[in-house]
């Protein structure tokens, strides 16, 4: 795939920890990859995005995003209210189309949802999604609440006729509770997709070089990882 859509089921649930351990997996397979931060909102003109972060966690990645938002808002109504030109998923496929020319893989982060609005059109990720005709990866809470907005999420993408590469846990807590362990195994079953990894709870606050040594190990080997899913399930599921 030399474009990847990550997208997640909600804010703050691990989408650029995620988006830094597909880059470090494929990194250490020995693929060249980009990231493109679609919006990036909520920084000033100075401040590190999550194009860099990403850069900071996984290494050598060309980092690039189309513009950022000073309020940490929706893309469309961070635009809107700072008086600056929104960004349209036109020019974010675009953008993706010729950094996937000169790299293996483009991993395109999202801001938010699926849904969630770049412009006053009502242009969204799924529209990137559609005009690269790439597989979108969602990224998922493990806790109590995941399984109806996972479901939402999968609905959406095949109402629209998009690919579904598949789901990773953002953040995985040392001591799951009952519904965290029963999710594992009712994940994929609400998505009809395959559970892809499961990042440990801190894992963006691991030094790069511990993270580059473990990120393989989180994710499934179509992500290019070790992790197994099915070891993983019956570890987990009480």
């Amino acid at each position: 795939m030399p474009v990847l859509v990550i997208t997640g089921t909600g804010t703050e649930i691990g989408k650029t920890v995620t988006t830094a351990a597909v880059a470090t997996a494929a990194l250490a397979a020995g693929r060249s990859v980009a990231v493109l931060k679609a919006a990036q909102t909520g920084v000033g003109p100075d401040e590190r995005g999550d194009a860099d972060e990403v850069a900071r966690l996984a290494g050598p990645v060309t980092a690039a995003e189309i513009a950022r938002f000073p309020e940490p808002l929706a893309p469309g109504t961070a635009a809107r209210r700072a008086g600056m030109a929104p960004v349209h998923p036109q020019e974010v496929a675009e953008r993706a189309a010729k950094l996937a020319a000169e790299h293996d893989l483009v991993l395109v982060e999202g801001a938010g949802g699926l849904l969630v609005r770049f412009d006053a059109a009502g242009g969204t990720l799924a529209d990137v999604a559609r005009l690269l005709d790439a597989p979108v990866l969602v990224v998922v809470q493990a806790g109590l609440g995941t399984l109806n907005v996972t479901e939402l999420t999968a609905r959406e993408l095949r109402r629209q006729g998009l690919g579904f590469a598949g789901l990773v846990i953002g953040s995985w807590p040392d001591t799951p509770d009952l519904a965290t362990r029963c999710n594992v195994a009712e994940l994929p079953e609400v998505a009809g997709a395959p559970l892809l990894g499961a990042l440990p709870s801190g894992a963006g606050a691991l030094p790069p070089a511990e993270f580059r040594t473990a990120a393989p190990g989180w994710l499934a080997p179509r992500l290019d990882g070790t992790w197994d899913a099915e070891a993983f399930r019956v570890r987990q599921t009480p």
